[in-house]
């Protein structure tokens, strides 16, 4: 005599069928519901205005004659390639960006190596040395402009005088360093500033070394500079890529430092500063617009980078093998 057999549980459920699908489908939107205001509010601040600047790269539109707007396709764009303050604030760019990018990075890791040192009042040290990334760009500007190269009153010069004066001359030259040097002193103001952004990355990656090789290079009798030439310097590789790149995107954005030291005189003009002319001073509409959407442009490609070198460190492990996405 045999016994009916049970019926499994997914006979007697049935298959998963479009019930089950529209419940799946409920639960992601429930979930992704609250993020809709948000993504919503992003789109509205960010791409509609993009959006707005490609039609207005477009037009031929002068503020001063608004009854002779027209389109004028890619005109501007044509018109912006051939102008040569536009490709002279290219070079600008490129000189200001690496430059700063360049220095920061070296006193960045000098910083960084002196702070992954023990001793005392290294909490206070660090605290300070961060100080000057955490001020508003305009106020950091301002404070290099008049506390410290003022020609009157100005730091730099108060200590000229000093020190000449020590050597007996009591009436030195005082010196107009903006005047006399105006890019490395917009260089100056922003390399102070950005020094201590490098510093926290690097400091980070020396931080994540692995204690246990450092401590049998020790052993093994490695000094200093092998640890730091063999260890040290191939750990921070991808540290190093990620403050080069994330610094040069900031950088080549950069507007306040060169508005509030030259206002864009002596040679200092870049490109967020010339687009900056093009839109409020000579009042063209279109051709400041197609400068803007090729600087966007321009800063996507080195943006692309960035991401590139971030993904990497987020897929490696601390033993520094790279590790498959599940």
């Amino acid at each position: 005599m045999t016994t009916p057999a049970k019926a499994s549980p997914r006979a007697a459920t049935g298959p998963p069928g479009p019930r089950r699908s529209a419940a799946n489908g409920a639960r992601v939107w429930a979930t992704r519901a609250p993020l809709l205001p948000a993504l919503v509010f992003l789109i509205a601040v960010t791409q509609l205005p993009f959006v707005a600047t490609l039609v207005i790269s477009l037009l031929d539109w002068n503020a001063l004659a608004p009854g002779e707007r027209h389109f004028a396709w890619f005109a501007n764009y044509a018109t912006v390639a051939r102008d040569p303050a536009l490709r002279e604030s290219v070079l600008t760019t490129a000189l200001l960006t690496a430059t700063v990018v360049i220095v920061s990075v070296v006193l960045g890791l000098l910083l960084a190596l002196l702070l992954d040192r023990a001793f005392f009042g290294r909490g206070l040290v660090r605290t300070l040395l961060i100080t000057p990334f955490l001020l508003v760009p305009v106020s950091a500007a301002l404070l290099w402009k008049h506390a410290l190269y003022n020609p009157e009153y100005g730091l730099f010069n108060g200590a000229w005088t000093w020190v000449t004066g020590l050597f007996g001359d009591t009436s030195p030259a005082r010196t107009d360093w903006i005047s006399t040097m105006p890019l490395i002193a917009v260089e100056a103001s922003l390399i102070w500033q950005w020094t201590p952004f490098m510093m926290l990355i690097l400091l980070a990656g020396l931080q994540s070394r692995p204690a246990e090789t450092m401590e049998a290079a020790r052993l093994d009798g490695a000094n200093s500079w092998q640890t730091f030439r063999h260890l040290t310097l191939p750990h921070l590789r991808r540290y190093l890529e990620l403050g080069v790149l994330l610094g040069s995107i900031h950088i080549v954005q950069n507007f306040d430092a060169v508005f509030t030291l030259t206002s864009g005189g002596l040679g200092t003009a870049n490109l967020p500063y010339t687009v900056y002319q093009t839109f409020y001073q000579a009042h063209e509409y279109g051709l400041a617009s197609a400068a803007g959407v090729l600087v966007v442009i321009g800063t996507i490609v080195i943006a692309t980078f960035a991401l590139r070198a971030v993904s990497s460190l987020f897929h490696e492990t601390p033993t520094g093998k790279e590790t498959k996405p599940s």
